[in-house]
């Protein structure tokens, strides 16, 4: 599966539309990652128990994306983008969209 942000992709050229197309995951930081990343606040710099967390949420929302575009018989998903809420003060939502397309080398 070719994913690009782009509403095109070089070389090929769409040949079907299948629609639009998303992946959605709502993730929390157990208690001892919320503490440990509190801690880390106090003296700045990166957090990384949230860089992981918010990491593995995107992966696993473009493979959800994936799975649904894959699940219409496309090929590809072109205009991708993600976007990102907080749910309370615990949770996070990420989701991955675009346009599931066919596509063929041009």
């Amino acid at each position: 599966m070719i994913i690009a942000t782009a509403p095109e992709i070089a070389g090929h050229r769409v040949t079907e539309t299948k629609g639009e197309v998303f992946g959605l995951i709502v993730r929390s930081r157990g208690l001892g990652g919320n503490v440990m990343a509190g801690l880390r606040s106090i003296v700045g710099g990166e957090i990384t128990e949230y860089t992981q967390l918010l990491e593995e949420a995107r992966k696993h929302a473009v493979d959800r994306m994936v799975q649904n575009a894959t699940a219409m018989g496309a090929n590809a998903i072109i205009a991708m983008r993600f976007d990102s809420a907080e749910i309370g003060q615990t949770m996070s939502e990420i989701v991955a969209y675009g346009t599931a397309v066919v596509i063929e080398k041009a």
